[in-house]
């Protein structure tokens, strides 16, 4: 067979691995032709691919980003883009078509099957926010380095008797927010799923003060919003006026810096703001990552051999299942409140 891959959205940890592995289980267990398509669906749209093979794909596991590169271009956005998107590939002889991303990248998936695309999907993302599967590769990645952060912006809050907001990146799930929050023993943990009030945060750092906590770690999610009111409008100003993406996405970031204003004005602590950004996306992804990317590699191409075109391979119970691509970007995977109440709501404040 000859098949197709691409990766689309933003970069994350563990797509080299996965591209290694597509590669390597098509080329030494079935004989199969790869090729790779470059900056997502950008590149099928503009036939634009290289050839990979089990020499060029044999070592860049460890590598982060990706070595097709990326991009956030939806063919459904661009006048006769589907049409095209089918018929570059067909021109190209492919076969399948292993689509590597996000709700988005997936999304065109997945439409695209109704204009004859045969997808098979990998859900990609560090939000962890892709429904069926209990885990996303590059999720693991990122939490570790945002618990990094969060350890280190701890020891410089406590020299300074500082509030240190720490902004992560999570535009519709607390995913990150949460786990690196309980991870690095922070004091608030603000949520897409949970709009806060600003006052009751307040009134929880102005509580550890007395009990003797000089300094204090708030981590939120770059997503997360006030109650309705006056604080939600004005934090909607602050953070507004970004360009939307051809997903209809704005670039979201200023939540953190608009929360650490509030919280000097309103509690007299000093307080600074740290956004990872980027940082959360780069560098080497986790041994998990790379072993969860790399069994969903291998898994992609056995579907592909197995027809189950639409599909999307997932983690459940510790195994690797396939679920409708469909169901997969249906509604985003939100955070379990019972964690983000029982258990971290134990420690925080």
């Amino acid at each position: 067979m000859r098949i197709g891959i691409l990766n689309g959205g933003g970069d994350c940890p563990g797509l080299n691995a996965v591209i290694r592995a597509v590669v390597l289980s098509a080329e030494l267990r079935h004989g199969d032709e790869v090729i790779g398509y470059l900056d997502g669906w950008k590149g099928v749209l503009e036939d634009e691919s290289v050839s990979l093979d089990v020499p060029r794909c044999r070592d860049i596991m460890a590598l982060g980003g990706t070595i097709l590169g990326t991009s956030r271009t939806n063919p459904f956005t661009i006048e006769g883009g589907p049409e095209r998107a089918r018929a570059n590939l067909a021109a190209q002889h492919i076969d399948a078509l292993v689509a590597v991303g996000g709700e988005d990248t997936l999304g065109v998936a997945h439409r695209l099957g109704d204009h004859g695309v045969r997808a098979v999907g990998v859900p990609k993302t560090i939000d962890n926010d892709l429904s069926g599967t209990e885990v996303t590769f590059g999720f693991d990645t990122a939490v570790q380095i945002a618990t990094d952060a969060i350890d280190r912006l701890r020891t410089t809050a406590e020299s300074h008797h500082r509030v240190i907001v720490c902004e992560v990146m999570g535009r519709h799930v607390g995913w990150i927010a949460t786990h690196a929050g309980i991870a690095g023993g922070a004091a608030e943990i603000l949520v897409p799923e949970v709009p806060f009030d600003v006052d009751e945060v307040c009134e929880r750092l102005q509580r550890r003060h007395r009990g003797g906590q000089f300094s204090s770690i708030v981590v939120i999610s770059e997503g997360a919003v006030p109650v309705d009111g006056p604080d939600a409008e004005s934090a909607r100003l602050a953070t507004s006026g970004a360009p939307l993406d051809q997903f209809g996405h704005a670039r979201l970031g200023g939540i953190g810096a608009w929360l650490a204003q509030e919280l000097e004005g309103r509690t007299g602590f000093e307080a600074r703001v740290t956004i990872l950004g980027h940082i959360q996306r780069g560098g080497t992804p986790s041994a998990f990552d790379r072993v969860l990317a790399t069994r969903f590699g291998v898994a992609a191409v056995a579907a592909v051999h197995d027809g189950a075109f639409g599909m999307m391979v997932a983690l459940q119970c510790g195994e690797i299942v396939r679920v409708p691509i469909a169901d997969a970007v249906a509604q985003s995977k939100t955070v379990d409140l019972d964690l983000y109440r029982a258990v971290a709501g134990v420690f925080l404040g």
